[in-house]
């Protein structure tokens, strides 16, 4: 068993390339893992984790959690690699997918940012006669991200799109239809902007009711 913290080198062979690769664990004092393998193996041959199939001593190697130990994997092994790299038109739409998932998290911080700041004022933590500026301004800005989100749902929507003009522009017959990696992010952000889309919805109702519940009061008191 490697001493925990200490790197695992192994050859990996895929195809006709050979790949000395050294292991370290993700986590401080922990032996390297099967996943911590398979990561640095995507780096350095370009097979995304998912169609990985990796051979070490003749076995299939699956549980991504366990040591390499574990698992019979140690210093001067040979893993052979069998998978799919991806193309490189795949690899531009997934860098666009990564860059429109880090747009989406900043969304998401502002979203957050609204929702603790209205729950502080429902739960009275800003004076009243300053309630209706704040209520108006967090409605604008609930507004804001509503619209960030949609735009980038469009932008999204569109990947892969412009591949399948250029392949036919080219009268290609092989469209994109192995672009599972691609396809597969692209659903599951389309997924998270969604449920995004309907938290803003519900947040920006909930500051409406309370603009016209605040608007009623008012009224009241001016009679």
């Amino acid at each position: 068993m490697a001493a925990p913290g200490t790197p695992v080198t192994v050859t990996v062979t895929y195809s006709n390339e050979k790949h000395t690769v050294q292991i370290a664990s993700h986590q401080e004092d922990s032996e390297p893992t099967l996943k911590d393998m398979a990561l640095l193996i995507e780096q350095v041959t370009g097979v995304p984790v998912p169609f990985q199939k990796l051979i070490c001593k003749g076995k299939s190697l699956k549980e991504m959690e366990q040591p390499l130990s574990a698992l019979g994997v140690k210093n001067g092994c040979k893993v052979m690699l069998i998978g799919k790299r991806n193309s490189p038109e795949e690899e531009a739409e997934l860098k666009k997918l990564k860059d429109f998932e880090k747009s989406v998290e900043q969304i998401a911080n502002k979203l957050e940012e609204i929702n603790k700041e209205f729950t502080g004022i429902q739960k009275g933590f800003l004076a009243k006669d300053l309630q209706a500026e704040a209520l108006n301004h967090l409605d604008k800005r609930i507004k804001g991200a509503a619209e960030q989100f949609m735009k980038i749902l469009e932008q999204i929507d569109a990947i892969l799109d412009n591949v399948f003009l250029e392949r036919r522009r080219k009268l290609t017959k092989n469209l994109p239809e192995n672009f599972s990696d691609c396809k597969l992010k692209k659903k599951g952000l389309v997924k998270k902007v969604q449920a995004f889309l309907a938290q803003c919805d519900t947040v920006e109702g909930s500051i409406g009711q309370e603009m016209d519940k605040l608007q009623s009061k008012n009224l009241a008191l001016a009679e």
